[in-house]
């Protein structure tokens, strides 16, 4: 498989009013494979939403170079498709109209949109729930609704930020299990950044574990369970030793953080 992202020496230094300045990343070097499904881990405020955002094009480093396929990455491109922990639905467009907004932005035709939009609620459950408004539905639909809406543009790799960080411990179990099973059928290039050192584990072919602020990543770490994974994996002896090393490593991060 060939390196997909290449992330080279990215840094993130933000600078207060004031000219008070934060280093929010120092030097990151990484690889992600094509059809990889890689986490992102680490303590709050330790960086990992930044390089996320760094990679969509919404932010930009101090230093260093993402490149994409071999191209650099200078702003967001249909490319690339985020997903949030906030569910950053159209409030005002139905499930299936914001499934479709970015293959009407490109100028699809319309019967390819529809057969798109349609393909996904599928995929993603929401047969039904075509016509209904975001208010109308629970927070697992509407995240449902964004990964559905991320998907469909075909984007050579899909940023997660938290996606599931939001939801009830049985919902985001279930979403676990639906993205994963996306992700095994699509075989997409993945990113995907989680505090929750379970769903890192059960997610990943493998995690990159980030040290406290100024971020880097400090161990990365191999998934090698087969596929398709079923959730019973969780209480495997397998699974319980990754989880007891990941844990220590967040915790001596996390302990670090708050010395910071």
């Amino acid at each position: 498989m060939r390196n997909q992202l290449s992330i080279q020496g990215v840094s993130r230094v933000f600078v207060s009013p004031k000219g008070q300045k934060t280093q929010a990343l120092t030097p990151v070097d990484f690889e992600v494979r094509e059809n990889d499904f890689v986490t992102i881990l680490g303590p709050s405020g330790c960086g990992k939403s930044t390089l996320l955002r760094i990679v969509a094009g919404l932010d930009h480093p101090s230093a260093g170079t993402v490149l994409l396929d071999g191209q650099k990455v200078e702003g967001p491109g249909a490319d690339r498709g985020m997903v949030f922990q906030s569910y950053t639905l159209f409030p005002w467009l139905s499930v299936e109209q914001n499934i479709r907004f970015g293959l009407r932005e490109r100028a699809m035709p319309e019967a390819q949109q529809k057969e798109r939009a349609d393909y996904f609620i599928a995929k993603v459950g929401l047969r039904g729930f075509e016509h209904h408004f975001p208010k109308q539905l629970s927070g697992g639909m509407q995240q449902r609704t964004a990964i559905a809406r991320a998907l469909a543009n075909d984007p050579k790799i899909l940023l997660l930020d938290e996606p599931f960080g939001a939801l009830d411990n049985q919902t985001r179990v279930l979403m676990q299990e639906l993205l994963l099973g996306i992700w095994e059928s699509a075989q997409k290039t993945v990113l995907f950044v989680t505090h929750d050192i379970d769903e890192a584990i059960f997610m990943a072919n493998r995690v990159a574990v980030f040290s406290a602020r100024p971020g880097r990543i400090k161990t990365e770490l191999a998934v090698n369970f087969p596929h398709p994974r079923h959730y019973t994996i969780k209480t495997s002896p397998e699974f319980m030793a990754i989880k007891a090393q990941l844990t220590e490593e967040i915790r001596a991060e996390s302990m670090a953080a708050d010395v910071h």
